[in-house]
């Protein structure tokens, strides 16, 4: 039986549940671990599942919704394009469909902006295909029927203003990191005006990644709010941002855990004003995820902070303060 949490609408009509279980297993693959995680999560009420390419388990993925005896068209189905595959869009999607057995996806995502060559190289920034070159492919995609849906992952609003000025189609969600740390209130802002809803990857920080950064879920106010709930520190964070209307994708092996992060909590006016206050504290408005330390240069696969539009320092950490 589905979870009885909210569904959004997206700007094309699809209906997309506010909770969805993330397939990225902390590198490429995962198999069969990943295969039991969806199946548990299916089990649970999840009817979202989110995935990609890049993420090496599709195929895995696929398998769990067939051996789930839940019906394919009550499951909202993600994946993503990898960005060596941005010269062939039609062709990637088709691999994609193929791994996981279905015959078409809910959404497709452009998964990053920066498009590589086929040996996994960065293209430099300007140099084709540019992220429009492969947003007019995907728009195509739409006549096709094997997808209901299109949109962008990990996009600024300077990214967005170009793509929406020479493009036809308006995404139908932007996915990035977005968590009390990193609420993006401006970009949350700024895409809800145009009909984008927000996708949440990362909501609740990627605790394993922390590396000597702040740990969200570890934070007294969000420990307090937990304990009068007699809930997780999980569910508060996912809890604020389904409320605050931004569709959440936690992942988690463990079957109890993935069971309380669909399980929402009825926070209060004033727990939502604690909670979008974290970030103001010292130290805390700042990404949680280890991708800022890739390379010496503060370059994010291959591009500077600049040119992706992020407001951020090597390290993650946000420049100016949000609103």
């Amino acid at each position: 039986m589905a979870a009885n949490i909210p569904s959004f609408t997206l700007n094309t009509g699809y209906k997309i549940p506010s909770v969805g279980i993330g397939c990225w297993m902390g590198a490429p693959g995962g198999g069969e671990i990943a295969a039991k995680m969806c199946k548990d999560a299916l089990e649970a009420g999840y009817r979202h599942i989110d995935t990609a390419y890049g993420y090496g388990n599709e195929e895995y993925v696929g398998k769990a919704i067939r051996e789930s005896g839940v019906p394919r068209e009550e499951i909202f189905l993600t994946t993503k394009l990898p960005n060596h595959h941005h010269h062939k869009v039609k062709e990637s999607l088709e691999e994609s469909l193929a791994k996981l057995g279905v015959d078409y996806v809910d959404l497709y995502l452009i998964h990053w902006p920066q498009a590589y060559t086929e040996d996994n190289k960065p293209i430099p920034y300007g140099q084709s295909p540019t992220y429009v070159e492969t947003w007019k492919e995907m728009e195509k995609l739409l006549d096709t029927g094997k997808v209901r849906s299109i949109g962008v992952s990990n996009f600024s609003i300077k990214l967005l203003e170009v793509l929406l000025r020479e493009s036809d189609i308006v995404p139908a969600t932007n996915q990035v990191e977005c968590h009390p740390c990193l609420p993006s209130v401006d970009l949350k802002l700024w895409c809800e005006e145009r009909g984008i809803l927000i996708t949440a990857y990362s909501p609740l920080g990627r605790p394993g990644e922390y590396d000597g950064k702040p740990s969200l879920l570890q934070d007294p106010d969000v420990v307090s709010i937990a304990q009068a709930h007699n809930a997780t520190p999980g569910q508060v964070t996912l809890s604020w941002g389904v409320k605050r209307g931004t569709i959440v994708i936690p992942k988690s092996e463990n079957p109890e855990r993935i069971r309380q992060n669909i399980e929402l909590l009825d926070l209060t006016d004033e727990e939502m004003a604690t909670l979008n206050a974290i970030h103001l504290k010292p130290g805390m408005h700042r990404s949680l995820l280890r991708y800022h330390q890739y390379s010496d240069d503060g370059t994010v696969l291959g591009w500077t902070y600049e040119q992706l539009g992020w407001n951020m320092t090597k390290g993650g950490l946000v420049c100016a303060l949000e609103p």
